[in-house]
């Protein structure tokens, strides 16, 4: 969604101008300035350390710039109110604790939070959404378990379902294939994208560059707190780039089902 200013001019849901970004004293980056397009499923990437997370966080309003703004729906994403903010954009962090003793459904409908307020209380609407969040995720056989009793691949659908039971129009995801087993990554990355193609705009950190590669519309590679490219995948997934970014020596295929760049790591030669 391309909202309008007063203006007339066109302006993006979500943008980094110009933020310095860092904790306390060390600074992660500086001088940032990036677009997430609307109705995209962007993804970024890159080594360990590099800014990816950081950058996540202060698209999230978790992480203030030391300088530069973060525009959200054409306003600094400070001056909303947390709920406000909560109301039109989603986050999964890289590590959620859960509180002691609480349910796994109960632990999903605390996404609806947002929504709940004096004039209105819990709806069968709230109740719709925790539901068919739970079973997009494939939890729903575990609504009374305890959260603390789950392995950490279940723990991690528990939380993708609360964020998708807020029912925003973006979502930002930290690793969110975290602790899944391969099946279950698959599966999740395949929600994301009939999220997307429902017109959501999703923002992910991945650490695996294929399933980047293969589910991203548009990519951004950071190394050392910078933009190193952006664009389509198709685009700009180059072996020189992998080597770049990574340190990695590689060869670029089409991947045999989706036909999207495919890293195949070198090694040692033998």
């Amino acid at each position: 969604m391309t909202l309008t200013d007063r203006t007339g001019a066109a302006s993006t849901r979500l943008a980094v101008e110009h933020a310095r970004i860092g904790y306390d004293r060390r600074v992660i980056a500086e001088d940032l300035s990036v677009t997430i397009p609307d109705r995209s499923f962007t993804v970024i990437v890159g080594p360990n350390a590099c800014g990816k997370s950081t950058l996540l966080r202060a698209l999230s309003r978790l992480l203030r710039p030391l300088d530069g703004r973060i525009l959200l729906d054409g306003r600094e994403i400070a001056s909303y109110r947390a709920k406000d903010v909560a109301r039109r954009l989603g986050l999964l962090p890289q590590t959620s604790l859960a509180p002691d003793g609480i349910t796994v459904a109960d632990l999903v409908s605390r996404g609806r939070y947002p929504h709940q307020g004096l004039l209105r209380q819990w709806t069968d609407v709230d109740e719709a959404a925790v539901l068919t969040a739970m079973a997009a995720t494939g939890v729903t056989n575990l609504s009374t378990r305890l959260v603390d009793e789950l392995s950490g691949g279940q723990r991690q659908r528990v939380w993708v379902a609360m964020v998708l039971a807020q029912e925003t129009p973006l979502l930002l995801l930290d690793e969110p294939t975290t602790f899944l087993d391969i099946a279950h990554q698959i599966e999740l990355m395949e929600l994301f994208t009939d999220l997307h193609r429902g017109g959501s705009t999703l923002v992910a950190v991945l650490h695996d560059l294929n399933h980047a590669a293969r589910y991203a519309t548009h990519l951004i590679a950071m190394k050392d707190g910078s933009i190193v490219a952006q664009g389509d995948p198709s685009d700009i997934v180059t072996a020189e780039l992998v080597e770049e970014v990574f340190g990695l020596r590689c060869r670029i295929i089409d991947d045999p089902v989706t036909a999207t760049p495919m890293v195949v790591p070198l090694g040692r030669e033998r």
